[in-house]
């Protein structure tokens, strides 16, 4: 094996090579060294191309030869000279001239820019099929490669399109310059449209107020910001509930957050006000228990007066364990024979105050004073008394203890 150019290119290649690893022409078997110069040339050209040595000269030069002897033999082992003429005698004693025979016709020789030229056609041929694989195989992978570079688009613009980071739009907008017109201009409209939710919701954050809030919520009820619009909301309106400390303030902060943050709280705090403050309607039913004895009382009723206390009290007029029939023989006590009407009036001076008894259930100790007027047959005796009147009534909403002073003015 030998390093030699390559008669195409010029490349330093190994004569064994197939074709030059440079311009792609054939070399194995194609290739012949000058035996005059030493210039390496392709075997089909018909000279040297650097001293213009014949590739075949050996071979005309002996087929030359050869006709030449035949030509002598045919004339009696004479050698003819190119020059001279041959002269026979005639059968009829006339001399013949003999002429020498016309050589045959000489190919015309090709120049050497021809013959450069044929051989460069001929080794064009596996260029021009390298070129169209090549060309062929650069389309499949611009193909692929946009039809990836397309699909990549799609993804980030369908990303961009449900997402409500402004980062996120900004970053396809930059990433993705010459995508279709459309996309940008949704992916545009949308960041304009998070931009202008972000000044709003920092407003509304600024104002501090439930309003303010909740109009943003409405502008926007799929905003990132909801869950934070929501907590805000939530404190605002326990903050009010619970500086409030009603039973209906925080009753109505339950009733709008059923699962708001402050929910045991509220919870708590309803449970802690039942327990320790008379609720309106507590007074009223304490209110109404206390009317209904003293009608009773003032009409004589005993199913009237009975329905009022409860089984058993544990005081009453200063007797313990007292039952109902106690009560009923109090009533008939007080009326006595001169007395023909009796009117009792409550003052609307209540004093109350309740302890859990229970889960929920309460006991209320009250305080009040009633004025007694009495019509009597004899006008010698008093007629108007003022008591001093502590009881206790108990869940079922009954008088369950009671004593009764006399105020004297």
């Amino acid at each position: 094996m030998a390093i030699i150019k390559c008669p195409e290119c010029g490349r330093q290649i190994s004569d064994k090579a197939p074709v030059c690893p440079n311009c792609g022409v054939e070399i194995a078997g194609k290739i012949m060294k000058c035996p005059q110069c030493g210039e390496i040339y392709f075997r089909d050209q018909e000279m040297c191309p650097n001293c213009h040595h014949l590739t075949r000269s050996s071979g005309q030069a002996a087929q030359g030869t050869n006709t030449r002897q035949a030509e002598s033999q045919g004339n009696g082992g004479q050698i003819v000279s190119p020059n001279a003429q041959a002269t026979t005698t005639k059968p009829n004693g006339q001399p013949a001239t003999n002429r020498q025979p016309t050589p045959p016709p000489v190919k015309p020789q090709k120049s050497q820019n021809e013959t450069a030229n044929q051989a460069k056609k001929k080794n064009h041929g596996p260029l021009i099929v390298a070129f169209v694989i090549a060309l062929a195989i650069c389309g499949v992978c611009f193909y692929f490669y946009s039809n990836a570079k397309s699909n990549k688009e799609m993804e980030s613009y369908e990303f961009a399109m449900k997402s409500d980071d402004p980062l996120v739009l900004q970053t396809y907008l930059d990433s993705n310059l010459d995508a279709p017109a459309e996309h940008i201009q949704a992916v545009t409209e949308r960041l304009e449209e998070l931009k202008k939710q972000d000044v709003e919701w920092t407003n509304a954050v600024v104002s501090g107020t439930k309003a303010a809030l909740e109009d943003y919520l409405a502008k926007h009820p799929d905003t990132e910001h909801k869950a934070e619009a929501m907590h805000k909301i939530d404190s605002i309106d326990w903050a009010d509930a619970s500086s409030k400390n009603t039973l209906e303030a925080l009753q109505a902060y339950l009733n709008a957050h059923d699962e708001g943050e402050h929910v045991d709280e509220a919870q708590t705090a309803i449970k802690s006000l039942k327990a320790n403050t008379v609720q309106p309607n507590e007074k009223t039913m304490i209110v109404s228990v206390f009317r209904h004895f003293f009608q009773a009382i003032n009409a004589k009723s005993e199913g009237d007066l009975q329905a009022s206390v409860a089984p058993i009290l544990t005081n009453f007029l200063g007797k313990p364990d007292a039952i109902k029939a106690d009560v009923v023989t109090f009533m008939h006590k007080i009326y006595k024979d001169d007395i023909t009407r009796m009117t009792w009036r409550l003052n609307n001076d209540y004093e109350i105050d309740k302890k859990e008894v229970g889960d929920e259930e309460y006991e209320y100790t009250v305080k009040f004073s009633a004025l007694q007027d009495i019509d009597r047959t004899d006008d010698s005796k008093e007629k108007h008394a003022k008591y001093h009147i502590s009881a206790t009534v108990n869940p079922d909403g009954l008088i369950s203890a009671m004593s009764m002073t006399k105020i004297l003015e």
